[in-house]
């Protein structure tokens, strides 16, 4: 039960950045923005209002009142200080996804139903010593009359009919690709994975003005030179699925020239192993080269970036033990780069 409990809880966190990120798509103008973790769980501003936004994914829970109780009475606190002069006023839309009992609520929203179902609430409180249940009005407590309970349904919408997980994952997509006319491939694993990252960095700042962006601002960040392959990413597709996926795309065409075989690497320095890096050298030595009986032998051109100049000394030294002889473009120390050396044709010792 634990693991289903975390498993929901983390569909939950993804189904609020997913709609983060089409909230972005969506905007009609490059300057229109939503502020993450806000108000509510999204706040949209455009040129004409503002919108806070309450989006909640329970795909394993029946509908009930007692679910959206809470978001709604922590709306009006908000509509209070608007009435108070405290606040600008805004538009309140709770969405959600539900796995039944849909019919439990009935739009448009009356006002008996506002204050029953969503503002009645019971405490246990002391009467003359004795633990009572004692029944309280949320409106009551913050002086609201029905007029102004009128005036806030007006300006709240609700939505249990909210767009299914992977649907909603769907439309990202289609958005993606139509936006930056991509490859489906491109939209999932390019541009999806930096927009989740984008959202994921901004909602963790404790500085409100930083969870702020514009849909241009978004569009540059995510339309950047790096592949931004995150941990989340990873924990949203399965592993499986994600490395299948990347080997469809890099490394399925067995027609591939062997001039193009060329594979570049980062280094991450909290976590590198040269072990473990010899032994991808040697896979990719074992895959990618064919030298015997060969009328043009050929061998890939491996680029390790961020390694640092004293540990390839070493990993050149353990290469070598290893009787691998490298060619590198340096003939001798201290020789300048040889690009001639590179393009030489590589033989059983080279």
């Amino acid at each position: 039960m634990a693991d289903r409990t975390a498993i929901d809880t983390i569909r939950g966190y993804f189904y609020q950045f997913d709609y983060s990120i089409i909230s972005l798509l969506n905007l009609s103008n490059d300057t229109d923005s939503i502020l993450v973790e806000g108000i509510e769980d999204v706040d949209i501003t455009t040129a004409t209002e503002t919108s806070a936004i309450q989006c909640k994914y329970y795909e394993n829970t029946e509908y009930n009142h007692s679910v959206i109780k809470k978001p709604i009475m922590l709306m009006l606190d908000h509509f209070k200080q608007v009435k108070l002069g405290k606040q600008a006023q805004i538009k309140y839309k709770l969405k959600g996804y539900y796995q039944s009992g849909h019919l439990k609520l009935l739009l448009p929203l009356s006002l008996q139903n506002l204050k029953d179902d969503f503002l009645t609430y019971t405490c246990t409180e002391k009467v003359n010593n004795v633990n009572t249940k004692v029944k309280h009005f949320h409106h009551d407590d913050l002086t609201l009359n029905d007029i102004e309970l009128n005036e806030f349904i007006q300006l709240l919408e609700i939505d249990i009919n909210a767009v299914e997980f992977e649907k909603q994952y769907n439309n990202i997509i289609t958005l993606l690709k139509s936006t930056f006319s991509c490859t489906e491939f491109s939209a999932e694993f390019y541009f999806y994975n930096s927009a989740l990252k984008v959202i994921r960095d901004i909602s963790k700042d404790k500085n409100q003005l930083n969870r702020n962006i514009t849909k241009s601002e978004f569009l540059k960040r995510i339309n950047n030179s790096n592949l931004l392959f995150n941990e989340w990413f990873v924990l949203k597709k399965g592993k499986n699925i994600h490395y299948s996926n990347l080997r469809k795309e890099f490394f399925g065409d067995v027609n591939i020239l062997f001039k193009e075989r060329f594979f570049l690497f980062e280094i991450n320095q909290g976590s590198y192993s040269r072990s473990e890096l010899k032994e991808l050298l040697y896979l990719i030595i074992k895959k990618y080269s064919k030298i015997k009986l060969q009328e043009k032998p050929f061998s890939p051109y491996v680029y390790i970036h961020g390694i640092n100049n004293k540990e390839l000394i070493e990993l050149k030294k353990d290469l070598i033990e290893d009787e691998l002889v490298i060619i590198d473009g340096f003939d001798y120390e201290g020789a300048k780069f040889n690009p001639k050396s590179v393009v030489k044709k590589p033989t059983l010792s080279n």
